[in-house]
């Protein structure tokens, strides 16, 4: 947490100093090029003497703070309070009232400065005008663009917000369904008073564990999740034995891979609730893959439309779930397909795995 602080406040300060910069840069800008644009630079066709070349310098230079005021105030005054609001015959007579008094305040410092000439309103105004405009076109487009960027980032933000809070409801409600139908195991073992029930519980335990503290974390590694995998079909082979064939394969490139936790279980839970039962010959198949970038899993499992039927009400809020949170995490890094052909019911992921 202190190091998270400690970068966002590098960050903080590394942001300001290119605002900073910024602005530096929009001002040089504007400063030089009035000068460009007038070559003359408003001055008498005669030709300057070096006092009065300075005297000049000197006028320009300190009408130029003036600009950064009408900058600022254009941009946090005006257009907030006339032109976001759509006044904008206010905002225009505000333009136009605001360079008079630049031209006022021109007029002043030169009669201040300069005393061995005439001031010309006309020169003056066509000199001081390339600056203004370039000062409120810089001050409009510079105001928009970081409201912008303020808007779109308060939107991400609040994006992220309500998918994290999306994403909490969910997972709260595919726990209580996994609880539900490991509680069954439990009852099951009771009914028939197997010695696995001791060795049952502490892996419902362990399980419980992993729910409670590990599902918390952003994403788990997928050596952990495979360990939770492996200890729920354990369970699920306890309670069934022979009756249902199950086959696992389970091939990792790497168990430090991270995945989203509670992802894959819904999938085995789902094969198990409806691939057992008043079925012939149930059989659930289990493939989990990963290379470098990709992840691939795989269930099959035979199922009976009627038996399907039969299920509590409770049934599909797992696939439901995840499905609705693959989209929120991955969007168009992963692919989920879920059929139905004559008795199989077939799901296959595959998910990009974050470098």
């Amino acid at each position: 947490m202190l190091k998270t602080g400690k970068r966002e406040m590098v960050l903080n300060f590394s942001d300001k100093r290119i605002k900073i910069a910024l602005h530096v840069l929009v001002w040089l800008v504007l400063m030089i090029l009035p000068y460009i644009v007038n070559s003359n630079r408003g001055t008498p066709p005669r030709r300057l003497s070096p006092e009065e070349e300075t005297q000049f310098f000197k006028l320009n230079f300190i009408s130029y703070f003036f600009l950064i005021a009408i900058f600022y105030l254009n941009s946090f005054v005006l257009i907030q309070r006339l032109f976001y609001k759509q006044k904008y015959l206010l905002y225009a007579l505000s333009i136009v009232l605001f360079y008079g008094l630049v031209l006022c305040v021109h007029f002043i410092l030169f009669k201040i400065l300069i005393h061995e000439m005439q001031f010309n309103w006309v020169r003056a105004g066509w000199f001081n005008l390339p600056a203004y405009l370039l000062t409120i076109a810089g001050s409009t487009t510079f105001i928009m663009v970081s409201d912008r960027i303020k808007m779109e980032k308060r939107d991400l933000e609040r994006d992220k917000e309500t998918m994290k809070t999306e994403l909490s409801f969910l997972r709260s409600q595919i726990s209580p369904h996994f609880i539900f139908n490991i509680l069954n195991n439990i009852v099951a073992l009771v009914r028939l008073k197997s010695t696995e029930l001791e060795p049952t519980v502490m892996k419902l335990s362990g399980l419980m564990q992993y729910m409670l503290y590990e599902t918390d974390e952003e994403k788990v590694s997928l050596g952990t999740e495979k360990e939770y995998l492996n200890s729920y079909i354990d369970l699920q082979k306890q309670r069934f034995g022979k009756k249902v064939k199950v086959g696992v394969e389970i091939s990792l490139f790497s168990d430090y891979q991270e995945i989203e936790p509670m992802l894959l279980i819904p999938f085995v839970e789902n094969a198990f609730k409806h691939g057992v039962g008043l079925i012939e010959d149930p059989q659930i198949s289990i493939k989990l893959s990963t290379d470098e970038k990709n992840l691939n899993f795989s269930i099959v499992n035979k199922y009976s439309s009627a038996e399907g039927e039969a299920k509590d009400r409770s049934s599909g809020i797992g696939l439901v779930n995840v499905s609705r949170r693959l989209n929120l995490l991955y969007g168009n890094n992963h692919s989920l397909t879920i059929e139905k052909e004559k008795d199989w019911f077939k799901v296959n992921l595959w998910l990009k795995l974050s470098v």
